[in-house]
């Protein structure tokens, strides 16, 4: 169930830095529920009130593909600041089939590291356990963590790990459904 708790009058002044792990959520909300997510409707998950310090959305493209142009602009437009990469080939396994790499979880937990020192809070929208060595490198410089993710698709360290998880799909406003 998401954690619904209004924020406390105490933490309406508190800053807010919002890390979207867009392939992990694309996949989450693609496989386990033919949707898929309303950037900003998740954006105000994770505000619930309070200021934004920033919001960083990170993109993994094909290259020559650009179909990625629009959600990019949209994810632009709604205030998050796109960090983008380019697929490339990582290596070839066994059957000499091509294995890509793309993913930005080192990106991601550098930007979080550079954040830490300006807000209180940390909001990593992501269900990657890998992440949880940063949130709890967070939670020991004394920030508050949220996890929003599905919670199908979420590590249960992260769920365990965070101060507030918020099941997305608890939030029926957080998809946008193919084809409607």
């Amino acid at each position: 169930m998401a954690d619904t708790d209004p924020v406390t009058t105490q933490d309406h002044d508190a800053r807010v830095a919002l890390f979207v792990d867009t392939q992990n959520l694309y996949y989450a909300a693609r496989d386990g529920h033919d949707a898929t997510v309303d950037y900003g409707r998740l954006l105000e998950l994770a505000l619930r009130g309070r200021r934004l310090a920033s919001a960083a959305a990170y993109v993994v493209e094909r290259e020559g593909d650009s179909s990625a142009f629009g959600f990019v602009t949209k994810l632009s437009a709604l205030g998050y600041r796109v960090r983008r990469r380019t697929v490339r080939v990582h290596r070839t396994d066994d059957r000499g089939r091509v294995v890509m790499e793309g993913d930005w979880d080192m990106g991601i937990a550098a930007d979080m590291v550079r954040a830490m020192p300006h807000v209180e809070v940390v909001v990593l929208a992501s269900g990657d356990g890998d992440f949880a060595p940063m949130l709890e490198l967070a939670q020991q410089r004394g920030l508050r963590v949220e996890v929003l993710a599905f919670r199908e698709a979420a590590a249960q360290t992260l769920i365990d790990l965070a101060d507030r998880f918020t099941h997305l799909a608890d939030d029926a406003d957080i998809f946008v459904r193919r084809g409607g």
